[in-house]
Order: C-alpha cells, then structure tokens, then sequence
C-alpha cells in the first residue's frame, strides 16, 4: 500500500493511493462510515502508532473494499489534482539523516567514509511532493540537493540487534536532503546548514515493505531540470539498513514514525566541476524505483 497525507478540501487528510488511479482513498472518512472503531486514528502517525504493519493494511483493505461497494465510492476518493501533498508523516523525534553513507558520495564532497555520521532535520524543515521551497539566496548561493531512500519506523525500537532491525520498518519513502554548503563548511557542522525552510521535501508515499521488496538494491535517481544528476543503488551503502538501524538504537529509542534517511549517491551539485548548485526556478525530481517521484521547486 502507498500511504499520504494531504490537504483537500481545506481540511488535512490522510489516506491509501488508489490502484490504478490518480486519487487516496479518505481514510478517516473510511474510518468514520465503515469503520468498527469510534476512537479510529486521526492520523497516519496515530495509525502506524496504534497498530502493527501487517493489522493496519488488513483493516484499511477491509475499509476500502466497504467502500468500492457502496453506491457512491468517489465520495470517500480525493483526486491528486485536486490535493496537495504534505509530508506522509511528521516523525515523533526529529529526522534522523545519514551522512557520508556512499563512498562515491564520500570522495567527491572530499571527505572521509563515515561509520556513522549522523545529524537531524527538524520538522519545521518538512514539505510534500510538488512543493515550492524558498531560494534562500539571501543567506546561501550553494543550495544543494540530495536524493535519499528513507526509512520509516513502524515500532519503538531500543537496543535492538542488526538481526531484527528489519522488523522495525513500515516502510519507506523519499527525502531530498536539501543543504546550504557554505554553511555547512563555515559552521563545521551539519544542522543549520540542513535544516532551513523547506530544506526536507519527502514523500509523495510511504509504501510498505512488501511494496519494496528488495530496498537494498533498488534505483536512486535524481535530476534537475530535466538532467540526470544522481544515478545511483541502494546497494552501494556502506551501512547498510540493518546496521544502520540497529546502531541508531544504541542510542535513541526510536518511535513509530520516526524517520531516518540513510544517505545519499555520488552526484550532488558541489561534487561537479564546476559545481553546479540550485538556482532560483530549478525543478528537482527524485525518483527510487518501486516509491515513485518526489518533485521539489525552488521559488523564483
């Protein structure tokens, strides 16, 4: 299933895309008509809360086959051109990202392969699909771009062993790691140079493992305007989902939820000679096969 959380309607929703449409399924109108719950989760976050995975796919299956039954199914239905797309959830601790998790990646921003560089994204950072981001070029002319897989949390998760880390995911999405690089060089470290506004596009979804079924091997593309900048796999980390998750937990107590980005490939605009960083009208598609297309602007 791919989940979303959208505006429609000037109310905020989520819901499940349906198969072979452009739309979601409302799902707390699903909840609310068909549902044997009367406290049913408001939102996606309070649904991957409140049950596990493989329940959670189980009742809203059962609530969207109600629904295509009745006499009015478009009722319960919101068309993509007529949402917009928020971020599919708004994780409990702050994003948890990734660095220098590529070798490639590693080697062209100069810099040695981590074993584990981690900084956060606040949400105050989040956008959806198809957002407008500010230019921010009173404060940064090497706005950069970074495609990444991101893994969804699906149950709190603390000093787990690398064996069982793939237990804990839900699923996963797509986050766009946007970085102001001179920042970054000047501060020495990480955080404000990757949280300014606008600076976490992720989504369109979060699909569920078995929609991705090998997330260790699997496409990351990602252009500009058109041209192909990053073309990379999931495959080429050098911590890989399991050990990535399972040392995190050694220090933060994941909650369902949580977010974690887990770095990104070889191709970034200040890796390129010249570099070649974002300007004010630039289109950015991130795409990880078996997710979709997360598409980002950068306001005139």
């Amino acid at each position: 299933m791919k989940f979303l959380t959208f505006e429609y309607q000037d109310s905020t929703y989520y819901g499940v895309k349906v198969k072979r449409e452009e739309s979601a399924w409302i799902l707390p109108k699903l909840f609310a008509d068909f549902g044997e719950e009367e406290n049913y989760p408001k939102t996606l976050l309070e649904g991957i809360s409140t049950y596990h995975t493989l329940d959670f796919q189980e009742i809203v299956r059962k609530l969207v086959e109600k629904a295509r039954g009745s006499s009015d199914p478009d009722k319960y239905k919101a068309p993509f051109n007529e949402i917009k797309f928020l971020a599919p959830v708004t994780p409990p601790n702050n994003v948890i990202a990734l660095g220098r998790n590529y070798k490639a990646h590693a080697e062209e921003m100069k810099s040695k392969v981590e074993s584990l560089y981690v900084f956060t994204k606040a949400a105050s950072s989040l956008e959806g699909d198809g957002a407008v981001i500010p230019n921010h070029q009173d404060i940064t002319k090497e706005l950069d771009y970074e495609g990444e897989l991101a893994v969804v949390i699906g149950k709190e998760a603390w000093k787990i062993d690398s064996s069982m880390a793939l237990d804990y995911i839900y699923g996963y999405t797509i986050l766009n790691d946007i970085t102001a690089r001179e920042l970054q060089r000047e501060h020495a470290q990480a955080f404000l140079a990757k949280n300014l506004k606008g600076s976490a596009p992720m989504g369109p979804f979060i699909v569920t493992k078995d929609e991705l079924p090998n997330p260790e091997s699997t496409s990351i593309v990602t252009k500009v305007n058109g041209e192909i900048r990053q073309d990379g796999s999931t495959s080429d980390m050098v911590l890989k989902l399991d050990e990535l998750i399972a040392e995190i937990s050694k220090y933060i107590t994941l909650q369902p939820g949580d977010v974690i980005a887990t770095g990104t490939p070889s191709g970034v605009g200040a890796g390129m000679n010249p570099p070649q960083f974002l300007k004010p009208g630039d289109e950015i598609r991130v795409s990880v096969n078996g997710i979709g297309t997360l598409t980002t602007y950068i306001e005139k």
